[in-house]
C-alpha cells in the first residue's frame, strides 16, 4: 500500500510555519540570555525556574529513545496522551467534512477530542470477547476516513486485541492507525513501535503515568515516522513540558529495576485479586486482563458501586458503557487495599 502522509494533512498543515521560539534559535546551555524576556533573577522559589525549558525535549528523547529501540526523531512528547491525541485532530481531520473510526468500549478521550474539533466519529464495535471486528471496520472506511483508533491492551476490557488484526489495517488503510498502548508495561507482547519501519501509517502511543508511576507529571510518548513527528512538533505548543517535568523524567528513566519491581508487585496483586473475586459467588464474570486492572461483572452494578462509596473504596463503574453492562473496572492497588476493595465487595454482594 502507498502512504503519501502528505495527502492526508489538511492542506494549510502542509505549509503551515510553526511559531519560533527564543529556544528554537540558540539551543546552547551557556551564554547571556537576553533574548526571551525571562526574569534574569532567578525564581521566588527555591529552585530556579526562570529559564524557558527545551521545546524539543532532546536530552530526554535521547534517553527514551535508548529504552524504547526507537531514534530520538521518532518521539513526540506531550501533556499526556491527550494531547497527541488532540493535535491528530488538528493536523488531519478537516472539521465538518472527515471521519474517525473507534472501537468500543475503548478510551473516551478519542471520541471527546473527536467533538471538540467537529470530526464525525463512526463507531465498530467490539466482539464479545472484545476483538476487532476487521471486516466491519474496512465496511465502514471511505476516502474522508483519516484515523483509526486502536487500544491494546484495551481500556477499559484490559486485553490485548489480535495482533494480525491490527497489522491488517495497517497494510490495507490508507489512513493513520493509532496503537494507544498506555499499557503495554503489563502486557506479555512486544510492543508496535517494533513495526514503525515497516508501516508509515503507524503511530503509537505511550505513557509514563501507569507503570512509571508519574501520571501527576502529565507526560505521554508518540512513536512514528520522522515526518509523521515533524508534523505534530510543528503544530505543538511552543513549550508544552515544563522543564521541572523533563528532569524529573530524565532522573526516573535510571530507576529501570524500581519499575520492574513495581510491575511485578501490579502483577501479583492481580492475581490476588482475581484469586479472591473467583471466591465471591455472585460476580458473574472477570474479564481477562493484560493491564493494571480487571473488569468485573456484578450483580446491579449502580448500587454496588454506590455502596462501595459510602465505603470510600472508589472504582470505576463502566455498567453504561457498551459491552460493559453491569462491569465495574478496578484498578489494581496494594495488598491492603485489595484486601479492604475484596472484603467491602463481599459484605456487599452476600
Amino acid at each position: 500500500m502507498s502512504f503519501d502522509l502528505n495527502s492526508l494533512l489538511r492542506p494549510h498543515i502542509v505549509n503551515l510555519q510553526p511559531y519560533t521560539s527564543a529556544r528554537d534559535e540558540y539551543t546552547g546551555k551557556e551564554g547571556v540570555f537576553l533574548d526571551a524576556n525571562e526574569n534574569p533573577y532567578g525564581s521566588i522559589t527555591d529552585q530556579d525556574f526562570n529559564r524557558y525549558p527545551d521545546p524539543y525535549q532532546s536530552e530526554l528523547k535521547e534517553k527514551i529513545a535508548a529504552i524504547k529501540d526507537v531514534k530520538p526523531s521518532q518521539i513526540f512528547l506531550g501533556n499526556g496522551s491527550d494531547e497527541a491525541i488532540d493535535l491528530l485532530f488538528r493536523a488531519f481531520c478537516n472539521p465538518g467534512v472527515d471521519n474517525v473510526i473507534l472501537l468500543p468500549p475503548t478510551y473516551g478521550m478519542y471520541e471527546v477530542s473527536a467533538s471538540i474539533n467537529d470530526v464525525a466519529v463512526k463507531k465498530v464495535p467490539l466482539t464479545t470477547d472484545f476483538q476487532l471486528q476487521t471486516d466491519l471496520i474496512f465496511e465502514a472506511i471511505n476516502d474522508k476516513t483519516k484515523i483509526i483508533f486502536v487500544c491494546s491492551p484495551n481500556n477499559p476490557s484490559g486485553n490485548k486485541v489480535k495482533r494480525s488484526d491490527v497489522l491488517l489495517l495497517l497494510k490495507h488503510f490508507k489512513g493513520l492507525v493509532v496503537v494507544d498502548e498506555a499499557y503495554i508495561d503489563f502486557n506479555d507482547e512486544p510492543s508496535f513501535t517494533n513495526h514503525l519501519k515497516d508501516f508509515p501509517n503507524l503511530l503509537v502511543m505511550q505513557t509514563f503515568s501507569k507503570a512509571w508511576g508519574l501520571a501527576s507529571l502529565r507526560i505521554g510518548m508518540a512513536f512514528a515516522s520522522e515526518q509523521l513527528i515533524k508534523i505534530l512538533n510543528r503544530i505543538k505548543p511552543p513549550y508544552n513540558i515544563s522543564g521541572l517535568t523533563q528532569d524529573t523524567v530524565l532522573a526516573a528513566i535510571d530507576k529501570q529495576e524500581k519499575v520492574e519491581s513495581m510491575i511485578q508487585k501490579i502483577l501479583d496483586e492481580r492475581d490476588f485479586l482475581e484469586k479472591h473475586l473467583l471466591e465471591i459467588d455472585a460476580v458473574q464474570k472477570i474479564h481477562p486482563s493484560q493491564a493494571n486492572f480487571l473488569l468485573v461483572k456484578v450483580p446491579a452494578a449502580n448500587q454496588v458501586y454506590e455502596q462501595l462509596i459510602e465505603n470510600k473504596i472508589i472504582v470505576r463503574n463502566r455498567a453504561k458503557v457498551q459491552l460493559c453492562e453491569n462491569c465495574l473496572r478496578i484498578s489494581v492497588g496494594t495488598r491492603d487495599e485489595n484486601k479492604a476493595f475484596i472484603k467491602a465487595l463481599k459484605a456487599i454482594l452476600d
